[in-house]
């Protein structure tokens, strides 16, 4: 605890003890009352990524990034090839739930004890309401000008840092010549007691996912696969986990790609015509960071072509990056639902409404978070 009292500043006053032990319920508002100056936006980054690097040194050569994500290792490959670039810096990833991360960040704001200095995070909403309340840094990286309009906001106030996919993927030793091809296979009786399931009532792209299979294909589908004896498990990398483990043949609701080796235990299944989604997962540096020329050089180098080229699932947030495999840019998929997910985000009414509803099919969520209860402050 220290070591968080040396580098935040806490509240001492009699005020800000009352700010800190408020309700939840008045923490946006708490934040939104002590709004700090907004930040204007300047042109296009024009410094290299070594110039970025000393002058990151020179500030410290610190940074702290809050990640959504489902395990504490997740990030841990974004972790290594940042610090090979760049192995004097000093970088400390969080991962957690994003919908943790945000009310993290808000409690942060309330309580003058902001630690991270990035957040990159699933929660789209939130980046338009700091953005309203003067909470982000609005900077343009090199290349900002490039990134796909839908994929950043205008004054640089958050971009895009990766394109992310949700669908549904099968184990090929396990289903053999006989493979789902659409999510209407998913309901066939053979595949009873062998699919597994992230929460759509736990994880908001999930639940656009199954939000879109309900709406393509109508709620009886739904019950259909609620007779199927379904796995549910908190964490979008579980079902991907079980495929890959051959616990089961087929996972509802993860991560994946379409260029994956012929020889890889999971296949990741995007058909024509049939829903699947994607968004770009949305970054920022927060105004009242304590290391914002290290947060540059994060963006920055995240943003780079050479980064970009080597996006996992072969999809970059750049134009001028031509995808690997032959795929064509996310947003050239109308399946993809890109420009829906964001809208969706934004109604947390209807968010709410699609998350009991789904609870009312498939139970209530159980189990402990994934990475763990990390608490108020991690990483200070």
């Amino acid at each position: 605890m220290s070591s968080f009292l040396s580098r935040r500043r806490v509240l001492t006053t009699g005020a800000g003890a009352a700010l800190g032990l408020g309700t939840i319920g008045a923490t946006a508002t708490a934040a939104s009352a002590a709004t700090p100056a907004r930040h204007t936006s300047g042109p296009e980054e024009t410094r290299t990524l070594d110039e970025l690097y000393q002058a990151a040194l020179k500030e410290g050569g610190k940074l702290v990034i809050y990640a959504g994500g489902d395990t504490p290792t997740q990030q841990d490959g974004t972790k290594a090839a940042f610090k090979a670039r760049f192995p004097d810096i000093d970088l400390t990833m969080i991962v957690d739930y994003s919908k943790y991360h945000d009310v993290r960040v808000d409690n942060q704001f309330a309580t003058d004890t902001l630690v991270p200095d990035v957040v990159q995070l699933q929660t789209l909403q939130d980046f338009v309401r700091w953005k309203r309340q003067g909470r982000l840094l609005n900077y343009r990286p090199a290349g900002f000008s490039k990134i796909y309009d839908g994929f950043k906001d205008p004054q640089g106030a958050w971009v895009a840092v990766s394109v992310i996919a949700f669908s549904f993927m099968y184990g090929p030793s396990a289903v053999g010549s006989d493979a789902p091809a659409t999510p209407l296979d998913l309901v066939d009786p053979r595949w009873k007691g062998r699919i597994a399931s992230s929460y759509p009532h736990d994880d908001d792209a999930v639940l656009y996912l199954y939000t879109l299979y309900a709406r393509t294909y109508g709620w009886d589908w739904v019950a259909r696969l609620a007779a199927q004896d379904v796995r549910f498990a908190r964490g979008s990398n579980s079902p991907g986990d079980a495929v890959r483990s051959g616990e089961k043949a087929i996972g509802v609701g993860g991560s994946g790609g379409l260029v994956a080796p012929s020889s890889s235990p999971a296949r990741f299944v995007a058909a024509d015509n049939h829903p699947f989604m994607a968004w770009g997962q949305r970054a920022a540096i927060l105004g009242q960071a304590a290391n914002p020329t290290a947060a540059k050089l994060y963006l920055n180098w995240q943003l780079s072509t050479a980064t970009q080229q080597n996006a996992r699932n072969g999809w970059s947030v750049r134009t001028d990056v031509t995808p690997a495999g032959g795929l064509k840019p996310i947003w050239e998929y109308p399946n993809a639902h890109v420009d829906g997910f964001p809208k969706f985000m934004e109604d947390r009414a209807e968010v709410e409404r699609m998350k009991q509803t789904f609870a009312l099919y498939f139970g209530e969520v159980k189990g402990d978070p994934t990475p763990g209860s990390l608490g108020l402050h991690p990483g200070a």
